[in-house]
């Protein structure tokens, strides 16, 4: 499991949103130039409340790693492999129907990896219904308490 810890800043209904700070495995990612979660050193996420926690409560999330592999698998190796592959059937395409070597296989290739990118959305609505791709709330690491009135007046 792959865990984070973070704090809930706001609960409705059966679902929490949940402020997680950046870890310092960010520290030493190649992609922290691009990532959304450098620029504000926080990311927001929306999980299940299932440990009936509070607003404020710091909470542990974890997300399976099988289903964090798959699904950098996904993102990251489909799209690639659908433009090598589009790029080679339209150089094949070109030279069998005698049409420009460079051009068809750069459209091939970026026509194939915008499918992948569709199928990969149509993927993305499938897995957010299916629980283990979700992150999951699994503890309560400590509660925040509310303020005591002071009775020594």
């Amino acid at each position: 499991m792959v865990t984070e810890e973070g704090i809930i800043e706001k609960i409705s209904h059966s679902n929490a949103v949940v402020r997680i700070q950046r870890s310092s495995a960010c520290a030493h990612c190649e992609s922290r130039g691009a990532c959304q979660v450098s620029e504000g050193n926080a990311m927001l996420i929306e999980v299940t409340n299932d440990l009936q926690a509070k607003v404020n409560d710091h909470v542990e999330i974890s997300v399976p790693e099988g289903s964090l592999l798959k699904l950098s698998f996904l993102v990251y190796f489909v799209p690639i492999l659908a433009l090598i592959a589009g790029a080679l059937g339209g150089s094949v395409l070109a030279q069998s129907f005698n049409l420009q070597p460079t051009l068809v296989p750069i459209v091939c290739g970026g026509f194939a990896m915008g499918i992948a990118f569709c199928v990969l959305k149509w993927v993305d609505r499938g897995a957010q219904a299916r629980r283990n791709y979700q992150p999951r709330m699994t503890k309560i690491l400590f509660s925040a308490k509310a303020p005591q009135p002071d009775g020594s007046r």
